[in-house]
């Protein structure tokens, strides 16, 4: 049976309004395909994408070994439960420790869920060395780690936390990269600090230097967890494998997910030291974490990033195009700023940026705009010079068209 593309394009946009929640203000388009950094929509029209499905297909559509490793365990093993081990998933554990500063991994499904565990094993550490008084997660502001009730409470959206109150005790936030601040909330209640390396729904900013330090210092000055969240800027996307290698400040405990597995959901919890060993049998746990599927397929992306030098391909790629966005800046005055590490990168405009994604899908390229005025992109690392001088090419025509308000 035949059916005529358009036709299936309207079903799909009608079943979609029509069954699904509306959680998501989507674009009336239906992708079907993808390859290396374009997707391809059920009328064959294709877009050059600079949002890596946020932050998630680092390697692109496309990859040979990640497809293989998918392939291999569709044919062998998808699921079984945790109480057995499985090659892939204690394969993948031993890849991420020894190519991190972490002792051992749990894997979860999600970031969030990754984020939800940090937050127990931190809150666990402290409980058993000092008792229930030391539970207290301290969160940057501008920061996302998470829609769920906890993880709502260490994410500073107040569009995305009202009507979901009462929200647990035991959270609060301190401005991003202020020392000052920092020093004044931390204590001996404090259980941990929770902080993104760079921000990036919040807006693309990098941590400075100088506040990682006092951040490690306080942790260890008062005996609670230090942990970055690397679900965004980790794997490779800034340049180096994780983000926070850039400043030579280890973490207690890291979070990943979104590119771990190039799309299929993963996520992982990465603790070192004492922290590593706080989670027994029954303390936590998941049905479908650390699955074959999942983790065969996240063992061929590390070993595909390791192999290839993705990350070192991210940081002179990253230059590259930060490099044509400072020319753009120079030349455009709706350009306050450009900011970001490797291919993780802001441009700041002093315009709404709703409007310029929406010129530029409808040439062809899959941009983003988080904080209202922040054009952030987030591409797969593979992603071209000729690429980027296309994309920069058309909003720069779009820019222009831009009336001022």
């Amino acid at each position: 049976m035949t059916t005529d593309k358009s036709t299936t394009t309207a079903q799909i946009l009608s079943d979609g309004d029509q069954y699904l929640m509306k959680t998501y203000a989507r674009n009336p388009i239906a992708l079907a395909d993808g390859y290396d950094c374009t997707l391809v929509d059920t009328d064959g029209r294709e877009y050059i994408d600079f949002l890596s499905g946020i932050a998630t297909v680092n390697l692109g559509y496309s990859n040979d070994k990640v497809k293989e490793a998918m392939h291999h365990q569709v044919n062998t093993l998808v699921h079984t439960s945790n109480f057995f081990y499985t090659e892939a998933q204690s394969t993948l554990g031993k890849l991420l420790c020894e190519n991190s500063f972490a002792d051992r991994a749990f894997f979860s499904n999600s970031g969030v869920e990754a984020n939800e565990g940090a937050v127990k094993l931190a809150r666990k550490y402290a409980y058993l060395k000092y008792g229930p008084q030391k539970n207290e997660i301290i969160a940057m502001r501008g920061c996302f780690h998470g829609r769920t009730i906890a993880t709502l409470s260490i994410t500073d959206v107040a569009k995305y936390r009202e009507g979901y109150g009462p929200e647990p005790a035991g959270f609060s936030f301190t401005p991003f990269n202020d020392i000052e601040a920092l020093e004044k909330v931390v204590g001996e209640n404090t259980a941990g600090i929770i902080l993104e390396p760079v921000q990036g729904e919040g807006g693309v900013y990098p941590v400075d230097p100088a506040f990682l330090k006092k951040a490690r210092e306080l942790c260890d000055q008062y005996d609670c967890a230090l942990i970055y969240d690397e679900i965004q800027c980790g794997m490779g996307r800034t340049g180096k494998l994780f983000a926070y290698e850039h400043y030579g400040v280890e973490p207690d405990i890291m979070t990943l997910a979104k590119a771990l597995a190039n799309g299929v959901p993963i996520g992982a919890i990465l603790a070192k030291g004492d922290y590593a060993n706080v989670f027994t049998p029954g303390a936590h746990g998941t049905t479908f974490g650390g699955n074959p599927l999942a983790t065969g397929t996240a063992r061929a992306v590390v070993e595909e990033m390791l192999e290839q030098n993705i990350p070192g391909l991210a940081a002179n790629t990253g230059a590259y195009f930060k490099a044509k966005l400072k020319e753009l800046q120079g030349n455009c005055d709706y350009v306050n700023d450009v900011r970001g590490l490797g291919l993780l990168i802001g441009l700041e405009l002093n315009i709404p940026g709703a409007p310029i994604v929406k010129a530029m899908l409808d040439r062809g390229f899959i941009i983003n705009c988080t904080h209202d005025y922040v054009l952030r992109f987030i591409p797969p690392l593979v992603i071209t010079e000729g690429e980027i001088d296309q994309m920069l090419s058309n909003l720069t025509e779009v820019l222009k068209e831009q009336k001022p308000e």
